[in-house]
């Protein structure tokens, strides 16, 4: 019985930080899987398999409160997935610590944007948004995806808002379709070779399931400019960890 409650305590922990942010949460994931005893391969394939569940509740939410842009979703994600296959060969040729260096410092550009752009919030229902850049978003989000193994998420919602101009609450909402679609590939991958445990999916689920509902439903409670510090917040010390 209480195992039951820590996997739903985890779930929803997991759930309610990607529903907030727009994120996988695979950063999160990952480690907890490892740390339950699952092997690191089969850990990344049940993650990805636990970013379906989480991103659907958040996306569902999101796309209620109308703060999903589905045309950028579509673009996007052209450009994304073959980016992160091209990502995901040229890994071999590269230094791990290299490319970590790299994420890192592209993560700390990243929040100094996110926390000095000015806020969009107020021209909600007059966006102009760029969508010429949204390929550059597909292209960075889907190579570093491919590259370091993460999820799209953690750099979709800071480019969203910073190269398309796009207000936060509609990139965390839009971010969390697009996430649900990349994880769902992912997952039907890394199924057929056997890397998903359904059982450990299943108990983590429910826990999921509320706190990506709680964490969407925040994302539109909470004041903008607080979201964006967050985030900025949470990029700088997912990019301090990548350079430990």
């Amino acid at each position: 019985m209480i195992s039951y409650l820590l996997d739903f305590i985890l779930g929803t922990a997991i759930g309610t930080i990607a529903g907030l942010f727009g994120i996988g949460g695979g950063f999160l994931i990952v480690p907890s899987l490892i740390f339950m005893g699952l092997p690191v391969h089969t850990a990344i394939g049940t993650s990805l398999s636990c970013i379906v569940v989480s991103s659907f509740a958040s996306a569902y939410t999101h796309v209620r409160r109308g703060k999903v842009l589905l045309k950028v979703v579509a673009i996007k994600e052209v450009f994304s997935i073959p980016a992160a296959l091209i990502g995901a060969y040229i890994t071999i040729y590269l230094e791990e610590s290299l490319l970590q260096t790299v994420f890192s410092l592209l993560l700390f550009y990243l929040a100094y944007k996110m926390a000095t752009a000015p806020s969009r919030e107020n021209s909600e229902k007059a966006m102009d948004i760029k969508y010429q850049n949204i390929p550059i978003v597909g292209i960075l989000s889907g190579f570093i995806s491919g590259l370091l193994g993460i999820s799209g998420g953690i750099l979709n919602v800071p480019l969203f808002h910073v190269l398309v101009e796009i207000p936060v609450r509609y990139s965390i909402g839009t971010s969390s379709v697009a996430i649900f679609f990349t994880a769902l590939a992912g997952t039907y991958g890394h199924f057929k070779v056997g890397h998903v445990n359904i059982e450990t999916t299943l108990l983590l689920a429910p826990g999921l399931i509320v706190g990506g509902y709680l964490g969407a439903k925040g994302a539109h409670i909470l004041h903008p400019e607080k979201l964006k510090r967050w985030f900025a917040l949470m990029l700088i010390l997912i990019g301090v960890k990548m350079l430990l």
